[in-house]
């Protein structure tokens, strides 16, 4: 008798989404924390600048590092995507269904996969065009840089949806993992679920305030100078100074 063989492809699947996602929302933990460095200082800012453009390693700043950390980035992202979006309701009718049917369930889990779903739609357009502006303009990083960015070319109200999505999709996506993989369950997997997901509206909200306060900054920064004459950021310690 012939033995039959097992697909593995979903599983893999699976494994690569996991794997990603774990990735990206690490990347989405450590930006945020980079980019509140503007609420230490613009100085504190304009180092981690620095420091992402090499300048510390090598002697010079070189934009081009940020272009490829955001390439791969959105190379991950692009394939996380992929494999995600084949999970999602591809009709409304379906989409539709499936609302109902968490509504009338009132599963919260259920609920944070809807939550998943949205926000996930949302990042694959915010989120690219965020990541595409890193990649062809690397050097437009900086407390002043971008303050401009924010304020001078609109793109804050694009940042706060971005934000809201990525950091409520980021920590969803941690907590159902945590579940499904089984991390940290311990004994008693109803008391588990019910920590991790304490942990997770813990992070949500805290990183919402600080993505929020940091973007706020940016906003007076850009509010209070006047960028008409190319005025710079200069270190207050370095000879160097911000690209715009």
């Amino acid at each position: 008798m012939k033995k039959r063989e097992i697909n593995r492809t979903p599983a893999k699947l699976d494994f690569i989404q996991s794997s990603t996602g774990v990735i990206l929302a690490l990347f989405i933990v450590g930006h945020i924390v980079f980019e509140s460095s503007i609420l230490i200082s613009h100085e504190m800012m304009h180092r981690v600048t620095l420091m992402f453009e090499g300048y510390y390693f090598f002697g010079e700043r070189y934009p081009g590092i940020i272009s490829f950390l955001a390439g791969a980035i959105f190379a991950i992202f692009i394939l996380h995507a992929a494999i995600a979006i084949g999970k999602f309701p591809s009709k409304y009718k379906e989409f539709k269904i499936i609302r109902d049917h968490t509504k009338r369930m009132r599963h919260e889990d259920s609920s944070l996969w809807m939550i998943q779903v949205i926000t996930g739609f949302i990042m694959f357009f915010v989120g690219s065009i965020h990541l595409f502006s890193m990649i062809t303009h690397p050097g437009d990083i900086g407390p002043y840089a971008s303050s401009v960015r924010v304020v001078e070319e609109y793109m804050g109200i694009l940042y706060i949806v971005l934000l809201f999505s990525v950091v409520s999709h980021a920590f969803i996506g941690l907590y159902r993992l945590a579940m499904k993989w089984g991390f940290m369950e311990g004994k008693d997997s109803k008391r588990s679920r019910k920590f991790f997901k304490l942990l997770m509206k813990i992070f949500i909200l805290v990183y919402l305030i600080l993505g929020s306060l940091s973007l706020w900054r940016y906003v007076n920064i850009g509010v209070e100078h006047n960028f008409e004459d190319g005025e710079r950021y200069h270190s207050t310690t370095l000879d160097i100074g911000d690209h715009k």
